[in-house]
């Protein structure tokens, strides 16, 4: 099975955000390339959430390029057999840390956000990784800065995305 073809069943199957979720399968019906940057009308992205439940907190990069507090994403790349294997793979880069798990359920929302052209848009299917405990995480290339914030603090550095994101993990996660 391709990654498109799992995008388009973990699309399928999620059951919220509607509108949204028809316009993502909308894109991927008129774009073979809809999962690629290349693909200049726009492209699926996934992104993940580390979050520590026992710690009552998040892991946030501080984007290099964009300069926000964001969770750990980006794009998905040949040899992603999944959506979730992407956003896994994506976490683990950007954190450093090693056993991050993806909460069980599949993604917890979906986000849609502009960028520069040429690509013009994300498409961002995001989840929600737990990090195992003792975790210590290591700053990437990507980054500028890797930090974790309380749940409550998450409003105070975080655009409202990330806030959503953040309430949508806890919510899955039960914390």
């Amino acid at each position: 099975m391709s990654l498109h073809d799992d995008a388009e069943l973990v699309l399928k199957a999620y059951d919220s955000q509607d509108e949204l979720r028809r316009l993502y399968l909308d894109h991927l019906a008129a774009h073979p390339d809809g999962m690629w940057k290349a693909c200049s009308a726009g492209h699926l992205t996934a992104s993940a959430l580390v979050i520590d439940p026992a710690g009552g907190r998040v892991l946030l990069t501080l984007h290099r390029k964009l300069r926000m507090w964001l969770q750990m994403g980006g794009h998905c790349e040949p040899g992603d057999s999944t959506l979730a294997a992407a956003a896994l793979r994506e976490a683990g880069e950007e954190s450093g840390i090693e056993g991050l798990s993806l909460l069980p359920g599949g993604p917890v929302l979906l986000d849609r956000h502009r960028i520069p052209a040429p690509c013009h848009w994300h498409l961002d299917v995001q989840y929600a990784a737990i990090a195992p405990p003792g975790a210590v995480e290591v700053i990437s290339d990507e980054s500028l800065d890797l930090r974790w914030f309380a749940y409550d603090e998450v409003a105070e550095v975080g655009d409202a995305s990330v806030v959503a994101l953040t309430a949508a993990a806890r919510e899955r996660a039960g914390v």
